[in-house]
C-alpha cells in the first residue's frame, strides 16, 4: 500500500501524539494565573499512561480520574465560590502544581477582526493601556490554528494577569467587557480570546452541525472526500477556480475585448475617476461594492533605469490582483493580506512615461490597494543607491463589474485549506478549549457573512447550539454584537446586505439566554474597524448583567415588537423601552422609511407617541410596511430609550432581500 505525503504526515503526527500521550501532561488550558469557573463542576483533563490514577486538588476540593486506554483522563472538581488565589495540584506518577489560580467567571471571546482588534488600535489607546492594571482579570489567547480535524490541545502561551504589558494586543472588546463585569461583580474574570480576522461563521462550526444544514451538505461531502483523496480534490478545486476566473474574465469589460483591454497603454482612461492610493475603494465612491475594479497610472522612469529590471511593490491588495506593466502581465496574487512584490523585466522598461495597470477582484468587505504609502514603490534591481519612485498618490480607477454580474456564480469556490474552510477554526481554535468551564461567550462577527445574510439566519443559531451542545453546560449565555454602521451613506431608502445580516442577528435572539449589543451609532463610514471598542464592551456587559446575572437593569435599546395601520399611518410598538423612548439630540426622528403595496420605500415622518412611534408620509396613502435604519450606513439613527441605548435596525415586512439567493 502506497502512502501519499499527506497520509504519511498524518500517520507521523498520530504516532508522535500517541508517544506524547505516554508521558504525563496537562492540557495547555491549565497554567499558572488561570481562572476556573465558579458555581459548576470544574473539569480538569490531560493525558498519562493508560490506567494511571490521577488526583486533582484545588483548595480544599479534590477529584480523581483514571487514564483510559488512549491515555486520556478527565476529573471534575466540586463547585466552588469565587475567591483565591489557590494552588492546583495534579498528581499521577508525577506531580504538577499550578500557582495563583483564581475562582471566578470565565468568558470565551470569539469572532473575526473586530473581536481580534487589540487595545493598540482603539481610541485613547495609550491611556487605556496604562490604566489596565487589573491583576484579577486573567487573559488567555489561543493562537491562530487551522485544522482538518478537532485538536485536543490549543496553541497558546497560557494564562497571564491583566496589566499594561500583557493587554496591548489582547481583544479590546473582550477586555472592556471583562473590565466592566469585574468592577461591577467584584469577582475574578477570565477571558479566553479565540478569534481570527476576516473569517466566516461556518469556519467556527463543527462538521456534525454543518452537515445538518442543507446549504452546507455539498461542501461537507467535499471535506469528507478531501480526507480520502486530497490530491484529487485539489485538482477538482483548481479546475472549478479556473472555470470561475474564466467566467469573470469573459464578463469583465476590461478583458472581454482583447483589442480594447483596459491594461493596454493606448486605452483611453480619460473618463476614469481619480483616487489617491493606498486606500480601500469604499473611500473613493464605491460603497458596498464587491467585484472587479481597475486601477491605472503613468510612471515616469529616469533615463538611467531604461531597460533595467525593476522591482514593483504594491503592498497588500484586497482580495486578488493581476498587474500589468506597459501592457504585459508582470504578476498576479490571491490573498487579501499579502504584500505584492513583482519583477518587471528590463525589456518592458523605457525612459519617460510607462503605464501601470492593476485589476483587483474583491469578493467581500473592503477592496483595493490598502497598505501604507511607503509600500507602493518602483525601484531598479541591483541599484542599491537608487531612490525608489513612489507610487502612492494619484491613480485613476474604473469599476469593471460587480459579483452579481458574473454568470457562473457570485463567489469563487471555497478553498479546501484556509481559515475560512468550514470547520477549520472550530477544529483548530475552539475544540481544544472545550470543555473548560465557562460562564458564557461573547461574539463579534458577521461582516464576512454579510453577502449571505439570509443563510446566516440558520447558520448562526446552528453555531451557537453547536457550541452549547459541545460544552455540555446547557444553554450557557451567549451575547453578540450587531454589525456597526459602515460604508458610504445613501441618499434614498434601498436594499442592503448589511441590514439583512443585522436582521439575521436580531432573529437569533429567539434562542434562550442570548443578548445583542446594538452599535448602529458608533461605526465609521470609512473604517470597518470602528475605534470605539469601549462602548461595544460595555453594551455586551450590560446584556450579560441583565441576562446571565439576572440584574434588574435596562440592557438593550428599543427592539421592534409589532405594528398596526391606523388611518394612513403605522404605529410601532417596542420591547426594551426602559425609561421611555426619545429622539437623541431632539426631534425629528430620522432614518424611518415607509412603503405601500408597491413596495417602494420613501423617507417618512416619525414621531414618538408615549411608548410607541407613529410613522407616515404624504407620498404613501395606504402604508403597509416600515423600515428603520435599513442601510449599510444609515444616517441620523436617533431612536433611543432614555437609558441611552439605541434602537436596533428593523423592518416590518418580510419581502425577499438581496441575499436570499446567496448561499
Amino acid at each position: 500500500m502506497r502512502l501519499t505525503l499527506l497520509c504519511a504526515a498524518t500517520l507521523a503526527a498520530a504516532l508522535l501524539t500517541l508517544s506524547a500521550r505516554c508521558e504525563e501532561r496537562l492540557s495547555k488550558m491549565f497554567s499558572d494565573h488561570m481562572v476556573v469557573q465558579r458555581g459548576i463542576k470544574v473539569p480538569v483533563w490531560g493525558w498519562a499512561e493508560a490506567g494511571t490514577k490521577i488526583t486533582v486538588k484545588l483548595g480544599e476540593q479534590s477529584a480523581e480520574a483514571t487514564a483510559d486506554e488512549k491515555g486520556a483522563w478527565k476529573a471534575e472538581l466540586p463547585a466552588m465560590e469565587a475567591g483565591g488565589p489557590f494552588e492546583l495540584t495534579v498528581t499521577g506518577k508525577e506531580t504538577k502544581t499550578l500557582k495563583n489560580v483564581m475562582v471566578g467567571d470565565v468568558w470565551v471571546c470569539s469572532g473575526q477582526s473586530n473581536m481580534e482588534w487589540g487595545l493598540w488600535g482603539i481610541k485613547n489607546s495609550k491611556e487605556e493601556i496604562a490604566a489596565a492594571k487589573f491583576p484579577n482579570i486573567r487573559l488567555f489567547a489561543v493562537q491562530k490554528t487551522i485544522s482538518a480535524t478537532p485538536k485536543d490541545d490549543p496553541a497558546t502561551g497560557g494564562w497571564v494577569e491583566c496589566g499594561p504589558g500583557t493587554v496591548t494586543g489582547f481583544s479590546a472588546v473582550g477586555y472592556f467587557f471583562g473590565r466592566h463585569l469585574h468592577e461591577q461583580l467584584k469577582v475574578p474574570i477570565g477571558l479566553i480570546h479565540t478569534s481570527w480576522g476576516g473569517t466566516v461563521a461556518e469556519a467556527w462550526t463543527s462538521r456534525e452541525a454543518l452537515a445538518k444544514l442543507e446549504d452546507f451538505k455539498p461542501v461537507m461531502e467535499s471535506i469528507e472526500k478531501a480526507e480520502a483523496n486530497l490530491p484529487e480534490l485539489q485538482k477538482e478545486y483548481d479546475a472549478k477556480l479556473a472555470e470561475w476566473k474564466k467566467a469573470v474574465e469573459a464578463a469583465d469589460p476590461g478583458t472581454k475585448d482583447a483589442e480594447k483591454a483596459w491594461f493596454k497603454p493606448e486605452t483611453d482612461a480619460a473618463a476614469w475617476k481619480p483616487l489617491d492610493l493606498p486606500s480601500h475603494w469604499e473611500k473613493g465612491g464605491l460603497p458596498d461594492f464587491d467585484g472587479v475594479v481597475w486601477f491605472r497610472r503613468e510612471v515616469e522612469i529616469p533615463e538611467a533605469w531604461a531597460s533595467k529590471e525593476l522591482t514593483l511593490s504594491l503592498g497588500p491588495i484586497d482580495d486578488a490582483d493581476i498587474t500589468w506593466f506597459n501592457g504585459t502581465q508582470v504578476g498576479a496574487t490571491d490573498g487579501w493580506n499579502v504584500a505584492r512584490k513583482y519583477k518587471v523585466p528590463g525589456d518592458l522598461v523605457k525612459a519617460g512615461k510607462n503605464t501601470l495597470a492593476v485589476r483587483v477582484l474583491d469578493t467581500g468587505g473592503p477592496g483595493g490597494l490598502y497598505g501604507k504609502p511607503e509600500q507602493l514603490t518602483l525601484v531598479p534591481a541591483g541599484m542599491a543607491d537608487a531612490k525608489p519612485v513612489s507610487l502612492a498618490g494619484a491613480w485613476s480607477f474604473n469599476p469593471g463589474m460587480s459579483l452579481q454580474e458574473i454568470p457562473a456564480r457570485p463567489l469563487p469556490p471555497a478553498s479546501i485549506n484556509n481559515q475560512n474552510s468550514p470547520t477549520a477554526l472550530y477544529n483548530g481554535m475552539l475544540a481544544p478549549v472545550i470543555p473548560y468551564g465557562i460562564k458564557g461567550a461573547i461574539w463579534y462577527q458577521g461582516e464576512s457573512n454579510a453577502g449571505r445574510a439570509f443563510q446566516y439566519r440558520t447558520l448562526f443559531p446552528a453555531m451557537i447550539q453547536d457550541w452549547r451542545g459541545r460544552w455540555g453546560e446547557g444553554d450557557f449565555p451567549f451575547f453578540f454584537v450587531q454589525l456597526a454602521n459602515f460604508m458610504a451613506a445613501k441618499p434614498e431608502p434601498g436594499e442592503s446586505a448589511w441590514a439583512e445580516l443585522r436582521e439575521a442577528q436580531r432573529m437569533t435572539l429567539s434562542l434562550p439566554n442570548t443578548g445583542m449589543a446594538t452599535i448602529i451609532d458608533i461605526g465609521e463610514a470609512g473604517d470597518i474597524h470602528p475605534k470605539n471598542k469601549q462602548d461595544v464592551g460595555l453594551r455586551l456587559a450590560l446584556a450579560a448583567r441583565g441576562v446571565a446575572y439576572g440584574e434588574k437593569l435596562v440592557y438593550s435599546g428599543p427592539s421592534y415588537k409589532s405594528m398596526a395601520v391606523e388611518e394612513g399611518k403605522i404605529r410601532l410598538t417596542f420591547d426594551h423601552v426602559g425609561g421611555g423612548l426619545e429622539a437623541k439630540g431632539g426631534e425629528p426622528l430620522k432614518s424611518f422609511a415607509i412603503a405601500g403595496e408597491d413596495k417602494v420605500f420613501v423617507w417618512a415622518d416619525a414621531k414618538i407617541d408615549g411608548e410607541t412611534v407613529v410613522v407616515s408620509s404624504a407620498k404613501v396613502e395606504k402604508p403597509v410596511a416600515v423600515r428603520y435604519a435599513w442601510a449599510d450606513n444609515p444616517e441620523g439613527c436617533n431612536l433611543y430609550n432614555k437609558d441611552g441605548l439605541p434602537a436596533s435596525p428593523f423592518r416590518t415586512d418580510d419581502w425577499p432581500g438581496v441575499t436570499v439567493k446567496n448561499k
